[in-house]
């Protein structure tokens, strides 16, 4: 893992950037007792000299004020306190139990998740540790002298809830090596203090283990899907109240990480950011709500919020069948069907005209710009395989009135107008039918989207198309050898055409083997860009088409992408470029050209 240096990390995201604020706004949950809520001294003097400026988050639980609050919070730390209250994780209270306070518990335990999907940098100190095991599916020990030498035949060797001053360190910790906290304090050893009796069993399954005592107790854990979220058992911030710095590095990586998700915000505020493909209307048959947080689909309403999405083109997704012509009939039908349940979810809400409707369709660039200046979200029409117009031509300029902005000529096999990556080279690239229809497409102004098409088929439709083409969710095939991605000559030919290609989040197609992870999806971009330049790249997830990956996972998770592109120094106006700019040049050329 690449060393931490977060005096670079930090001087580099504010220099030359334009902060209304100039520091991040740490929001830290605050103690509550008798009607009282309160925040530990050194908590507000480790984010205030780590460059932060600290706000206590009292407890309540009405979840909209919630989510305002977040919105205005660059980071969030869960402080410590007493036991959670064992019921709200399904349990029975053991004798063992101490103190409850379940007006505070359920208050961040629904704080944690929220905070978690929006992508917040989360630091959990002590009880926040296990308040972010327990919110995001975790296992925890109400009594780990009791529970723990039950289960494991374990017996306590380290004094857990010292009796030395909390400003003094009382035990070593060992760190994994090959973990965020150890690139962050640059050691395997750390000396903390210790006021527990409960503690993590089982972390999530979007964290690991990153620290133990001796004994095998869990001591830290952070994310296991390079998101900013560290858990330590210990309290780091007691340490500064005698001048101790030992623990500063935590709260520095803190407030990087703040000001870096800061950054990444207010960019998206004045940017347009456009997913070139996603498959959500594949699930329009499980009872599907697109305007609540649904955890059937990876793209709603809720999760383009979270992720700041603002526009994403759905397709009407067609399965390579028979090419008889009764089939193709029935092929050009469902393809109309698909579209009309996807206006149909929109307008669910309102109409196209109702300034408070909160999703609109569009059907140019211009449309995009206007609801996003509208504060709505919008939604483009695509269809994804060509099978859909069968062999009538005429189907073409139907679709694109209908509002379709691309089609991919083919899916996973041959049809009428060309072969497949995966096909068996019926025609030997473009059918002279399919010459047609590009050349209809380029009349009615449809972009021709060439993702899944056989390379001989790329290269022909790039010397029959008079405009540019794109490909919506294609990836870089020196990176993983699949037929589905790009050759580097496939992506410099597109270039010198003026088209754009779409990274992709498809797990098979960033990596030949194994979990495939948003730095793998960074990586492919990188070698895009390096190849094509960057004005011929973009974004194209793959979302409820079976793409996604950690750190990726869902519309929520996107405003990731971007904090990773400031990290690899990508400038605004490049970002800009490739969160929808570049394939919106070629739309915007594709359309004036009918």
């Amino acid at each position: 893992m690449n060393s931490f240096d977060w005096k670079d990390t930090y001087e580099r995201l504010h220099s030359g950037f334009d902060y209304s604020s100039p520091k991040p706004l740490i929001g830290i949950t605050g103690n509550y007792n008798d009607q009282t809520c309160t925040l530990a001294e050194g908590y507000y003097q480790s984010v205030l000299k780590a460059g932060g400026i600290p706000v206590i988050i009292p407890p309540y639980e009405d979840i909209d004020n919630l989510g305002d609050l977040l919105n205005q919070l660059d980071a969030i730390i869960f402080s410590g306190g007493g036991d959670i209250n064992p019921l709200y994780l399904g349990e029975q209270p053991i004798p063992q139990l101490h103190g409850v306070n379940p007006i505070r518990d359920r208050q961040e335990l629904l704080l944690a998740k929220m905070a978690y999907n929006r992508q917040l940098p989360i630091l959990g100190i002590c009880k926040g540790i296990q308040v972010i095991t327990a919110a995001l599916g975790g296992e925890l020990y109400q009594d780990i002298n009791s529970q723990k030498a039950e289960e494991e035949n374990w017996r306590p060797s380290i004094k857990h809830s010292q009796d030395l001053d909390r400003t003094r360190a009382s035990h070593t910790i060992t760190v994994n090596k090959d973990s965020l906290l150890f690139s962050i304090f640059k050691t395997e050893t750390l000396n903390v203090n210790s006021f527990h009796h409960q503690a993590v069993k089982t972390p999530a399954t979007c964290c690991k283990t990153c620290a133990y005592a001796n004994d095998g107790v869990i001591e830290a854990i952070e994310s296991a899907e390079h998101k900013s979220i560290i858990g330590v058992q210990w309290h780091p911030e007691c340490f500064i109240l005698t001048g101790d710095e030992s623990m500063m590095p935590l709260f520095y990586w803190l407030i990087s990480e703040a000001s870096e998700f800061k950054r990444a915000k207010k960019l998206h505020n004045h940017i347009l950011s456009l997913d070139s493909h996603c498959d959500t209307p594949m699930f329009f048959d499980q009872d599907i709500n697109f305007y609540n947080r649904d955890p059937k689909i990876l793209v709603d309403l809720h999760k383009m919020t979270e992720g700041h999405l603002d526009a994403s083109i759905m397709v009407a997704y067609l399965k390579q069948e028979a090419r008889d012509e009764q089939s193709l009939l029935n092929a050009t039908i469902k393809a109309n069907s698909i579209l009309d349940e996807i206006e149909g979810m929109i307008n669910k809400i309102g109409t196209d005209n109702d300034e408070n409707k909160p999703v609109a369709l569009a059907k140019t660039p211009d449309d995009l710009y206007r609801l996003k200046r509208d504060g709505r979200k919008a939604i483009m029409m695509g269809i994804e395989n060509g099978y859909a117009i069968g062999k009538d031509i005429s189907n073409v300029e139907k679709f694109r009135n209908r509002g379709i902005v691309y089609m991919t000529l083919c899916h996973n096999g041959d049809n009428d107008i060309c072969d497949s990556a995966k096909g068996n080279g019926e025609h030997g690239g473009v059918s002279k039918f399919g010459a047609d229809v590009i050349r209809e497409m380029n009349r009615v102004g449809m972009m021709v989207d060439l993702s899944h098409a056989a390379e001989s088929s790329f290269y022909d439709a790039l010397e029959i198309s008079s405009a540019p083409i794109v490909c919506s969710h294609s990836s870089a095939r020196a990176l993983c050898d699949h037929p589905r991605n790009l050759t580097d000559e496939q992506m410099r030919r597109l270039a010198q055409a003026g088209g754009v290609a779409q990274v992709t989040f498809y797990n098979g197609f960033l990596k030949k083997e194994g979990q495939a992870s948003i730095i793998d999806a960074v990586n492919h971009l990188n070698h895009m860009v390096k190849v094509m330049g960057i004005d011929h790249v973009g974004i194209g997830t793959d979302f409820d088409g079976d793409g996604g990956v950690p750190g990726l996972a869902s519309a929520s998770e996107l405003i990731n992408f971007t904090r990773q592109l400031l990290r690899n120094r990508y400038s605004d106006n490049d970002i800009e470029k490739i969160w929808g700019g570049n394939f919106l040049r070629v739309m915007r050329l594709v359309q004036r050209c009918k």
